[in-house]
């Protein structure tokens, strides 16, 4: 399986409070600890916001888990060629935008840097943001170059932008059951529906400030809800062409 969404957090790199909440300590050996025995050969490392534009702990990570990992990252608006194509050669493949928790670029600037990135290095935009709030951007949202959005947008009132979403190409991450409001069984069945090449596991692990972790189960769950023939694409295919790792992990379906 690919992992399409967790946190690495290394103390040796910047850390700062957000919102009140400062994370518990989750370097990659423990990620590799904790994922051990569930079938993961590769995934992608998720800028947290408590972590702002920090990339040095991008880089350690990256080196750790190797070169079926990449990585989507927050950098400010002025972040130079040069400072993105080093991001990109270490397997850094999007910029996050964090429309929930801040410690990203300003919304204001999605379309220039989309545009930006995508025409220097084929990198996609990944959004932390209720879908409830996206409705007044689905055409703006549609017209990006790659895009995706994290933990089924999160909430049940959002689920009809999500579905128009999904249908007009946009990536979709099934992670964090435990910080959702919508029913994770509801929210994946729409959106496989909506768009079999689109959907993406993730544990989102270490999980900070869910109301439960992540458990073995949500695969169950995932595995249980979704037709024997997309089990492939949601596990593996679909991010695997979409965040293009260094090297091709192994597929243990």
């Amino acid at each position: 399986m690919f992992d399409t969404h967790f946190h690495i957090i290394d103390m040796r790199y910047p850390v700062q409070e957000n919102q009140g909440f400062f994370p518990p300590s989750f370097p990659a050996p423990d990620y590799q600890e904790r994922t051990k025995g569930l079938g993961i050969t590769g995934g992608n490392v998720v800028s947290g916001s408590f972590q702002g534009f920090d990339t040095g702990f991008m880089f350690e990570a990256l080196r750790v888990l190797g070169p079926t990992f990449t990585g989507v990252i927050q950098i400010p608006a002025t972040a130079t060629d040069e400072a993105i194509l080093k991001l990109d050669a270490a397997g850094v493949r999007g910029v996050r935008f964090n429309m929930a928790r801040g410690g990203s670029a300003d919304v204001a600037d999605l379309a220039n840097v989309a545009a930006r990135v995508w025409a220097l290095a084929r990198w996609h935009i990944e959004l932390y943001a209720d879908a409830r709030d996206l409705a007044p951007m689905v055409d703006a949202l549609s017209a990006l170059p790659a895009v995706s959005i994290a933990h089924l947008g999160l909430s049940e009132e959002g689920l009809p932008t999500m579905i128009k979403l999904a249908e007009k190409g946009m990536r979709v991450k099934a992670t964090g059951f435990g910080r959702m409001t919508l029913d994770p069984v509801k929210g994946i069945r729409a959106l496989i529906k909506a768009n079999p090449d689109g959907l993406m596991f993730g544990t989102d692990l270490p999980s900070q400030r869910a109301r439960r972790p992540f458990l073995p189960s949500d695969i169950d769950l995932l595995r249980e809800n979704i037709d024997a023939s997309l089990l492939r694409k949601v596990f593996f295919d679909n991010a695997v062409q979409f965040y293009r790792p260094r090297q091709m992990p192994v597929c243990e379906l």
